[in-house]
């Protein structure tokens, strides 16, 4: 990935299986590096294996570091809410537990009035059936995830959840957002 260069910011977001939304935020022009991990629980340098079983508080997260003169928070959010449905509490498709919910880390009152914002617009737009569920809290602490989980789409394609869930959302992703993908 690219190192961060005076300038960047960084956008915490959970909306189901971080290996999703990994595979789709490392592809939008303006984002210098994206991290897979866990935030916005109680439970000091989690692992996986406690993450999972829902007690922790953490959600699967990425850690989105990116250029705000290429790329900014709001068309983040906008790429956010597009991959995921923020109106499933506690759950994206077949993944069930707190920690796939969809969640809003922020880093500064900007973005904090950003996520707020966006959520308004979006359901005034009533694009969903059912309210956004999407919680908007301070960032408090980000835990890397293990190395495994790193670029888990691009290393494993052909793994069955790689093939059934991420690969058509990232097909989808693509064909909506294609003129802000990297070259």
């Amino acid at each position: 990935m690219t190192e961060a260069h005076t300038g960047a910011q960084v956008a915490t977001l959970g909306g189901g299986c971080f290996w999703c939304l990994e595979a789709v935020f490392e592809q939008l022009r303006g984002v210098l590096r994206v991290q897979p991990g866990y935030s916005g629980g109680h439970v000091p340098h989690p692992t996986y294996e406690q993450v999972c079983t829902g007690t922790t508080g953490h959600a699967e997260v990425v850690q989105v570091t990116f250029d705000p003169e290429v790329i900014t928070y709001p068309e983040l959010l906008e790429v956010f809410f597009a991959i995921h449905d923020p109106t499933t509490p506690d759950r994206q498709g077949e993944d069930v537990g707190p920690q796939y919910r969809s969640i809003i880390l922020y880093h500064d009152e900007g973005q904090r009035q950003a996520a707020l914002e966006m959520i308004r617009t979006l359901e005034a737009s009533r694009r969903w059936p059912d309210p956004i569920v999407t919680q908007v809290v301070p960032f408090e602490a980000f835990y890397p995830a293990e190395d495994y989980h790193r670029e888990y789409f691009r290393r494993n394609p052909n793994q069955g959840y790689c093939r059934l869930v991420i690969g058509p959302k990232v097909v989808k992703f693509r064909q909506q957002f294609a003129h802000k993908l990297k070259e």
